[in-house]
């Protein structure tokens, strides 16, 4: 893939671009929201810019997309790209938006390491970003053809056929199309973007798991109403706040096509399915499946939260679960816990673990670190643990 000159340059500068990559990062944003200013208002998550979470996330693909050129040379790190790929089809980007992030992000690195960024390590860390960016543009362009949608093209009007308050902080919105025409296929897990038009002006998207079955004429997302650090001082969620404040039965929401790698493979495997907080809705989607297709094989579904009353979808949690011929339900709470729940943070100690289980996780990313450690601990391989990040993925960022 990376050329072996490049690949020399590369790994020798590697970590003095390692080390300034989250300085690069952020001078990048600055340049590139200065240049488009309309790309931070209507396409990158204000929340997460201004906590710095996207800056983490872009540092951490990078480098961790270098290190496997150099470390693999005849290999490419598919998961990641699949991941990053499914995201940005979610939110409409196209290969025209690639040559725009070049030009900032190389002026980003010549200013950070300045005389260091000779012509050749410029030309090294050029075919670097191109090897990622077609690579990415290949995918996503593969996702828009398998939706049926021009390139960029993904969002359509649904109407709110229903509102379901299901705790104090989290709201199911049932949706069907606006238009009255078939909704789109999707695979139990996936996530569709919402675009909402917020009081400045600025069309803000968010992406929530469809937590309703695959077959279903009707789509469901549970919105959990996103609060700012009490200790920091943060701004609450724009868009969360938006939908739970404003949106009613009857409105219609703007809805990308279902995209995302999380989902349940075509398997007759043994399955284990943990979430912590709001990750249990593609949990809930997987389980509808795994009913409605008839699997007979051990089910494990572990979940993890604050309270019983912060647990969202609690009941459908444990009907869907008894709707298996084979399958368990294991509830972990801080606080409050029930008689047949446990106290405290999710254990994996007394699970029993069938064979082959393939393992889904969705939940913050400690508690999935967490969870996926005690799975390897246990005999879990590596490659049969899969997890969902709901934002920006940090866990290549921080690993």
């Amino acid at each position: 893939m990376l050329s072996e000159k490049s690949t020399a340059t590369v790994r020798a500068t590697l970590p003095a671009v390692g080390a300034a990559i989250g300085d690069i990062a952020e001078l990048f944003y600055e340049k590139l929201f200065a240049a488009h200013p309309a790309l931070l208002r209507d396409l990158f998550n204000r929340g997460n810019q201004n906590a710095g979470l996207q800056k983490q996330a872009l540092a951490g693909s990078v480098a961790a997309f270098a290190t496997h050129l150099v470390a693999h040379p005849d290999t490419r790190p598919d998961v990641m790209l699949s991941r990053i790929a499914h995201k940005h089809a979610s939110l409409g980007v196209t290969r025209e938006q690639y040559p725009v992030v070049h030009r900032h992000l190389f002026e980003a690195i010549a200013e950070v390491l300045g005389d260091a960024v000779t012509p050749e390590v410029a030309e090294a860390w050029d075919e670097v970003y191109w090897l990622m960016a077609n690579a990415l543009i290949a995918l996503e362009e593969r996702l828009y053809a398998e939706q049926r949608v021009t390139a960029g093209d993904v969002w359509r009007e649904w109407t709110v056929a229903a509102r379901v308050e299901e705790t104090a902080d989290c709201t199911t919105f049932h949706l069907i199309p606006a238009d009255g025409a078939p909704a789109p296929a999707f695979r139990p897990g996936q996530y569709v973007s919402v675009q909402v038009e917020l009081p400045d002006g600025a069309r803000q998207i968010r992406q929530y798991s469809l937590s309703s079955a695959p077959g279903s004429p009707v789509r469901s997302i549970t919105v959990k109403r996103v609060h700012g650090p009490a200790a920091g001082g943060g701004p609450d969620g724009e868009v969360s706040g938006h939908l739970h404040a404003t949106v009613r039965t009857g409105d219609t929401l703007r809805v990308s096509a279902p995209y995302g790698d999380l989902v349940l493979r075509d398997s007759a495997a043994p399955v284990l399915l943990a979430s912590a907080g709001i990750g249990c809705t593609p949990m809930l989607s997987m389980l509808e499946h795994l009913a409605a297709t008839g699997h007979t094989a051990p089910v494990t579904v572990l979940h993890a939260d604050r309270t019983p009353a912060d647990h969202a979808l609690r009941a459908d949690h444990r009907a869907l679960t008894h709707k298996l011929p084979d399958a368990s339900a294991r509830f972990w709470y801080e606080a409050d816990a029930e008689p047949g729940d446990a106290t405290g943070l999710l254990d994996l100690e007394s699970v029993p673990l069938a064979p082959g289980t393939l393992a889904y996780l969705c939940g913050p990313l400690p508690f999935m670190r967490s969870v996926r450690a005690q799975l390897i601990a246990k005999g879990v391989p590596a490659a049969d643990v899969h997890y969902e990040v709901f934002g920006p993925d940090l866990w290549l960022a921080s690993a």
